[in-house]
């Protein structure tokens, strides 16, 4: 059923291809090629799905400024994810962008991207639990159909698949305007639930209070909330609807649970004095 839905998908972008206004000269084979692709990706493997998400990710990590092994975030990043090294069968990838922004991120290809805005403004285990949360998009399929529509929009501009099975590396351009749609693309509330509950069972498999999950959301939201908050912040979940409930729903469940509120601490921070 599945891939019946993700075809229909297809057969919907070729169908508006071709009943396009007509502005000059037509060039049916190059609407066809757009056609086409729009079928490949919407038909794409996991593996090249992982392939095409690592070129993109590599082109990012080389425009961010991505610390070191040897710099305090990342030793810090790396003492909370020991021990998690893959997500279905997918190799977890961590690194660590040195920027004000609030955000968190983890794409089809396992790699996992933590910006020092958010550890500066959470404790570790705040942390683990956004981290948790990002990788269920990953576990849950969700970073995979949301590729794939990001594909499905650019199809028609640019042949992203490859004749005879094979990769194609994608231009500085196309990497770009793929860059431009996952940014502005954005996860279901169904899909943000079921992360969340990922996220929840995601601390609890790693020895933590699953109750850091609400208490992470409390502190966006404050963010996004603040009126001293400043521009270049991009708070992560502020455009997620419902965090109110969100957090109310994280909170009832780790009390049904017979977790209690951990004490109010420090932001665990690394920031150089």
């Amino acid at each position: 059923m599945k891939t019946i839905r993700v075809l229909s998908t297809a057969i919907i972008v070729l169908s508006a291809v071709f009943m396009a206004p007509s502005c000059g000269t037509l060039n049916s084979e190059a609407l066809l090629a757009g056609g086409m692709q729009a079928i490949q990706a919407a038909t794409l493997s996991d593996a090249e799905i992982k392939s095409y998400v690592g070129q993109y990710i590599a082109n990012l990590d080389k425009e961010s400024n991505v610390l070191p092994e040897s710099d305090p975030y990342t030793k810090r990043l790396r003492k909370l994810t020991a021990g998690i090294t893959e997500v279905d069968g997918t190799p977890l990838n961590f690194k660590v962008y040195k920027t004000n922004q609030v955000n968190a991120f983890a794409c089809a290809d396992g790699s996992v991207r933590v910006y020092t805005g958010l550890m500066d403004l959470m404790t570790d285990d705040e942390v683990l639990g956004v981290i948790g949360h990002e990788i269920g998009h990953v576990g849950l399929k969700h970073t995979k159909k949301q590729f794939q529509q990001a594909m499905l929009t650019t199809a028609a501009r640019y042949g992203l698949i490859a004749a005879g099975g094979t990769i194609a590396s994608l231009s500085a351009s196309q990497l770009g305007d793929l860059g431009q749609t996952l940014a502005s693309s954005s996860f279901s509330r169904k899909q943000e639930s079921e992360a969340d509950d990922y996220g929840y069972e995601f601390l609890v498999k790693n020895g933590k209070n699953p109750y850091f999950m609400a208490m992470a959301f409390e502190k966006l939201e404050s963010l996004n909330s603040s009126s001293n908050t400043s521009s270049a912040v991009n708070n992560l979940f502020s455009s997620h609807p419902d965090t109110a409930k969100r957090i109310a729903r994280m909170t009832a469940r780790a009390e049904k649970d017979g977790y209690k509120r951990p004490a109010t601490k420090s932001t665990t921070t690394t920031k150089k004095k």
